[in-house]
């Protein structure tokens, strides 16, 4: 072992080449094959970008409806804007760390990290139900408010805190790892390191953050705990206590790439919708940069003879990401050595420049006020909770009867992949879980039309 590898392990820290790792997993006997010219994490990319879990995300909400005459995100464009950002991320840190603190890691796995960063982007938002947040609240408060609380006496602890904290990002975690009835072991079968990386909150429902969030199901937890081992990812928690882990340091890179775009392009297409005004969406991007700078960009938009107020805030909104981008690389590459010893706390935007740091929650407390508690985005809430509960009612009501008529045409829809007709209980709850949350915002609805008698094929 090099001898930066000896000292990071005698001083309890993470080692990068340990924690880039481009072993399969369900393929690990394979580990010493090549497939072809493209690297490891590159077919990660690949395989995700050509799959239908991620082709299914242009039909969920990110924050507004999805479009009618005005087009605006939705979970597709925002992934893939993300993946965009998060390429940079990982491509600069990766430069700046081996040119000033390890230049051994030059020509070695640690210079694909752009490349893993971009992938576990993609992949970050794979597990999240239609209709954002309200769909996530929906299956969560139907076990804690609704008909599901009388099934706590006939579940195992673990499993209730699973369902009752149901988690996007832990249901990301099973959606590319678990095998689903007729598929590989593996899941996806992806990288060690593309997986870890999106998992944001690693540890068990059972000891879930004050938010609720949590990082993987009991039924993946093995597996996390076998991918994080292997990679010396920090363990926190002592045998017998819920698991914990500290985060695989490229889960810092992938949080910054999401919470760059999705607050930024939340004001592009609130101006958009007209919930903002050009001035105030103007002035809020301007206020990421120094006088001189905003002089500078305001000479650049007259120059170019931008005179449209959309391209106008488009061009403020890519100096911004630019700027952030720059800040979160310099906010990793300051705190390296306290993100390997699993000691940094907050995002690396909470450790930015102030001016940067002030505009940004600027921005953010906006969108509370006025963007995430608009009308449109408060109407897509009501409407996808109340879709999403009665299809949770429904089905959960068809798997605890599964012989009744009306249970076996319900279980009829669902797809053979789901383990819907498994004798554990547990297991068809998951399934139920399984089948609601992989629907787009569009065929949840559907599914609740043709349920509940209000269209039918024919008509």
């Amino acid at each position: 072992m090099a001898l930066c590898s000896l000292i990071r392990t005698f001083a309890g820290m993470m080692d990068w080449k340990q924690l880039i790792s481009n072993k399969r997993l369900g393929q690990e006997q394979r580990h010493t094959e090549r497939h072809d010219d493209r690297s490891e994490f590159k077919r990660d990319y690949d395989r995700l970008i050509f799959s239908a879990p991620f082709r299914r995300l242009q039909n969920k909400t990110q924050v507004f409806p999805l479009p009618g005459s005005v087009f605006v995100h939705n979970r597709l464009t925002h992934s893939l804007e993300v993946a965009s950002v998060g390429m940079s991320l990982g491509n600069d840190v990766s430069q700046r760390i081996i040119q000033e603190k390890h230049p051994e890691l030059k020509n070695t796995l640690f210079e694909e990290i752009g490349q893993i960063v971009s992938t576990a982007c993609l992949a970050h938002d794979l597990g999240n139900p239609p209709f954002g947040h309200s769909g996530e609240k929906a299956i969560q408060t139907f076990f804690t408010e609704g008909p599901g609380r009388e099934l706590r006496s006939q579940l195992s602890p673990a499993f209730w805190d699973d369902i009752t904290h149901f988690e996007g990002n832990a249901n990301a975690f099973r959606l590319l790892t678990h095998q689903f009835k007729g598929r590989r072991p593996g899941g996806f079968v992806m990288c060690y390191s593309t997986i870890a990386s999106i998992v944001k909150y690693p540890f068990a429902s059972s000891a879930a953050s004050k938010k609720g969030k949590f990082g993987f199901f009991q039924s993946e937890q093995s597996t996390y705990q076998k991918i994080a081992d292997e990679m010396g990812i920090i363990r926190l928690s002592k045998e017998g206590e819920p698991l914990r882990y500290v985060r695989h340091p490229l889960v810092y890179l992938v949080e910054a790439a999401d919470d760059i775009c999705y607050e930024i392009m939340d004001l592009e297409d609130a101006h958009k919708l007209k919930i903002i005004t050009f001035e105030e969406a103007s002035r809020l991007m301007l206020d990421f940069f120094d006088e001189m700078t905003q002089n500078h960009i305001l000479e650049r938009i007259e120059n170019e003879q931008l005179f449209d107020e959309n391209e106008k805030i488009v061009y403020l909104r890519a100096c911004v990401i630019g700027k952030l981008e720059n800040e979160c690389v310099n906010a990793f590459v300051e705190h390296e050595d306290e993100i390997l010893a699993g000691t940094f706390t907050g995002s690396l935007i909470d450790h930015i420049s102030p001016m940067q740091r002030d505009a940004y929650r600027r921005c953010a407390d906006l969108s509370v006020k006025r963007i995430y508690r608009s009308r449109p985005v408060l109407d897509v809430e009501l409407s996808g909770y109340k879709i999403m509960e009665t299809l949770m009612q429904q089905m959960v009501e068809a798997v605890i009867h599964p012989d009744r008529y009306y249970s076996k045409q319900l279980i009829g829809r669902v797809s053979s992949q789901y383990h819907i007709d498994d004798p554990n209980l547990e297991t068809r709850l998951m399934a139920v879980i399984d089948y609601i949350s992989g629907m787009t915002d569009v065929y949840a609805l559907d599914v609740y039309q043709k349920i509940n008698g209000i269209s039918l094929p024919i008509i």
